[in-house]
């Protein structure tokens, strides 16, 4: 039974697994220092050079799934002592000079950082390299080449250098949180902070007496996660955690969808606010964007206010594969609304903390939003429910959307909107490729999460975004007592 793409994702699992299990049964700090040991017993190391050194990054890894650390802004952070494996990043020559007497990478480069030896063999010196390429643009034999990390190459907006340790460092007024790096770290030596320990707290309190009610709010992209058991067993399985109601983000999805079509029938043009990440990347890199971001909420936040503001006492926990929604929901706009964000790979160690197999429950219902809502979870949905949003509305605005899969596609969106070349009227933008469904905390990623959730949303064809929206009240109605 496969629950992970990776062996990192694995390993990231066992160390929440177990700080969780511990935390359910007050024995987190009596027993913090040996969860290292728990994971990996005996003196044999499975990963790195020594036991020693496997239980340091562990330990490390414990402090990350415990809320990491308190000065970083960023939902992200770097484990220096696991970041070691990587070769220096920048251009360097390969086995492939052949020693050529022409030395144009010589005669290009400004800072006399190219040097040869006996056999003419060409060699960068790093204290004078700035690493402008200029050598490997000449080179007839492209001997010469850029070597960037994994982790470099994932990150798009270049938030990411190598610093005086030769570990990788986080500029966080670039980084969007949007875990690009956490996925492609072949060594797991960055990894998203954990809050999974609030969540705990908010579900013990419940079932000590707590006079609130405890909402699950789920990701549409959960359609495509949790393969190995039917989606009716993981809302079980949820109650069985201590959840009251287990709620569609899909339904916060469809009220966005109705009020940005209306929104972008009033301005004329609009950048989405759904992802976090997106909206983020607007801020620090198209300030002068930031006047056309959508006013509303993302599904999360808009679904978490109704229920805050229509409901008694109650705490709210979002659940799905995005690591900027940690982020998102420590801004004023949102803190209020939503409680916690965790991910779906911190709900599978939930439910094994607890020794819950959710293949052994029997199947609830999640029936709260429309079919355009629960397609938000992948690239061009949104943008296809702002169509459904303004044929419903009967407002006349001819919708000209342009849906960007990935960072690199919402930079050329934007750019060409800074310099007034864009055709669309609308950007849609998700920071993953493929949209939500390639979000870093999912538990698989592949081309098939996309038509899971379009089979997930068909099962709603039936209602339109209004009759959606019109049912919301019945969201304080569901399920009056926990599933056991």
């Amino acid at each position: 039974m496969r629950k992970f793409d990776t062996k990192v994702q694995h390993l990231k699992y066992k160390v929440l697994r177990e700080v969780a299990r511990q935390a359910w049964n007050d024995t987190l700090l009596d027993n913090i220092l040996d969860i290292p040991k728990i994971i990996v017993p005996g003196k044999t190391p499975t990963m790195r050079c020594c036991v020693y050194k496997e239980r340091a990054i562990l330990a490390e890894r414990v402090k990350l799934a415990m809320g990491g650390s308190k000065d970083s802004r960023s939902a992200v952070e770097v484990i220096e002592i696991a970041c070691d494996e990587c070769p220096s990043a920048g251009y360097e020559v390969t086995d492939s000079c052949r020693g050529c007497l022409a030395h144009r990478c010589e005669d290009v480069c400004r800072r006399g950082a190219i040097v040869f030896d006996h056999q003419h063999v060409a060699h960068i010196d790093k204290s004078k390299c700035i690493e402008c390429g200029a050598c490997a643009k000449v080179c007839p034999f492209t001997a010469i080449v850029n070597r960037k990390r994994p982790c470099q190459v994932a990150c798009k907006i270049k938030a990411i250098s190598i610093n005086e340790n030769n570990a990788a460092a986080i500029d966080e007024d670039k980084c969007i949180s949007c875990g690009a790096c956490v996925y492609q770290c072949p060594f797991g030596a960055i990894s998203d902070k954990s809050y999974i320990l609030n969540v705990i707290d908010i579900l013990k309190a419940a079932e000590q007496g707590k006079e609130y009610k405890t909402y699950a709010l789920v990701a549409p992209s959960i359609a495509s996660q949790f393969s190995y058991a039917k989606l009716g067993q993981v809302i079980s399985g949820l109650k069985q955690l201590g959840f009251h109601t287990v709620v569609e983000v899909a339904l916060g999805a469809d009220m966005v969808a109705q009020a940005e079509a209306k929104e972008l029938a009033e301005k004329g043009f609009l950048t989405s606010s759904c992802c976090p990440a997106f909206v983020s990347y607007i801020k620090s890199s198209f300030p002068e964007l930031v006047q056309h971001i959508s006013h509303n909420l993302s599904p999360m936040g808009t679904i978490a206010k109704y229920i805050k503001e229509t409901t008694g006492n109650s705490k709210i926990v979002f659940i799905g594969p995005c690591t900027a929604k940690k982020m998102e929901v420590q801004l004023d706009t949102v803190k209020p609304y939503v409680d916690v964000a965790m991910t779906f790979e911190e709900l599978q160690a939930l439910f094994d903390s607890r020794d819950i197999d959710i293949t052994q429950l029997e199947e609830d219902v999640l029936d709260n939003a429309s079919y355009f809502g629960r397609i938000f979870a992948r690239s061009g949905g949104l943008s296809d429910a702002v169509a459904e949003g303004l044929k419903e509305q009967n407002l006349e605005f001819e919708l000209q959307a342009c849906a960007c899969d990935g960072i690199e596609e919402c930079r050329a969106a934007l750019l060409k909107k800074s310099k007034n070349v864009l055709q669309a009227n609308f950007i849609e933008g998700m920071a993953c490729v493929g949209g939500c469904i390639g979000g870093a905390g999912c538990l698989t990623h592949g081309v098939k999460n996309r038509a899971d959730v379009d089979k997930y949303g068909r099962e709603a064809m039936e209602k339109t975004i209004a009759s959606a929206v019109s049912c919301l009240p019945q969201v304080h109605r569901q399920d009056d007592t926990p599933a056991q």
